[in-house]
């Protein structure tokens, strides 16, 4: 390399700041410089080494960053990097495929893995990817469902680079029914034929989401994520469903999936009760004595005005707040 250097350069973080440590790679020459899967690199730990090389490249170059999200913690990069940077966003049809029926399960008073080993005898999966939260969370339910007598295969971080190749392979050759997995550890992996996704939990960065539902339902075939969520989770959802994700509630009972009842079912049958300030009780307080009816229409008329005000500056603050939220910034 030291006489002939390449005009492309494709390599981990990790080897390529090797190249450049040592002197093999002459990046100063460099007229491009691309960060593939930035979210990734970030949460893989390799955004540090990413930053090395980058503060060894000249200043005019032209600096390209490509990633399905933009989380918090990357920005600070971003902004060290770029000026004025261009935002292409390519934009789909559906947030989730057509193909896949996304149904939503409450754990409400329940076991949480005697459920999804519940879920899984109702299921007749081709193949099942079952995500959770952390690595505990992973090794806990490899071991419950495995002791059932299931075929689990199970990757995280921890899990050696060569098993892990060992596992994939024996994927392959479909020796596993289940793969227990963690977000970042199935990142860096396709897997082919997963006929169902089970989400343990919702995942604490909600951009996953859509990531993990995305595993199944490829290529125009149909496919099942089902979401497990406790009565804390209400927010979250609220935010997926903001995003345009449409939630089946769905519930087992004798041992097949059954429709039942929308969550929000009893906040939508109950009488909105708005509260009063100072000035509506008042003129609510009069319109309880004895006045005139013309002075009895006036007062109506001005506690309907109130709320009807209220509700207009409410509504315009929810639609600022929707629109501040569609925007990216760095």
């Amino acid at each position: 390399m030291a006489s002939n250097q390449p005009h492309i350069v494709i390599g981990t973080p990790g080897r390529i700041y090797d190249l450049v440590k040592s002197g093999d790679l002459a990046i100063h020459k460099a007229k491009t410089f691309v960060v593939d899967e930035a979210d990734m690199t970030l949460d893989m730990g390799f955004l540090e080494t990413v930053d090395k090389i980058a503060g060894s490249l000249p200043k005019d170059l032209q600096f390209m960053v490509f990633s399905a999200t933009i989380p918090q913690k990357l920005q600070p990069f971003l902004k060290k990097y770029l000026s004025n940077p261009v935002m292409e966003k390519i934009k789909t049809k559906t947030v989730i495929s057509d193909t896949i029926d996304n149904w939503l399960i409450s754990t409400k008073g329940r076991d949480k893995n005697a459920q999804i080993y519940e879920l899984t005898q109702a299921m007749q999966p081709y193949l099942a990817m079952i995500f959770v939260n952390t690595k505990t969370r992973a090794d806990e339910l490899h071991t419950y469902l495995t002791a059932q007598g299931l075929k689990v295969a199970k990757i995280h971080g921890d899990i050696a680079p060569r098993e892990r190749k060992r596992i994939m392979n024996q994927v392959k050759n479909l020796d596993f029914e289940y793969i227990v997995a963690t977000d970042l550890a199935a990142r860096g992996i396709d897997i082919e034929g997963v006929s169902h996704v089970i989400n343990d939990a919702i995942p604490q960065d909600l951009s996953f989401f859509v990531h993990r539902v995305g595993r199944t339902g490829r290529n125009g075939l149909p496919g099942t994520a089902i979401t497990l969520y406790q009565p804390s989770d209400d927010s979250d959802i609220r935010e997926l469903e903001k995003l345009g994700i449409k939630f089946i509630p769905k519930m087992i009972k004798d041992g097949e999936f059954q429709d039942t009842y929308d969550r929000d079912r009893r906040a939508n049958r109950e009488k909105k009760q708005d509260k009063l300030d100072i000035e509506m009780i008042g003129l609510v307080k009069k319109k309880k004595k004895k006045v005139k009816p013309g002075y009895k229409k006036k007062i109506q008329w001005a506690v309907d005005e109130k709320r009807r005000k209220t509700k207009r500056v409410e509504n315009r603050a929810r639609g600022r707040a929707e629109r501040k939220a569609k925007r990216q910034t760095f």
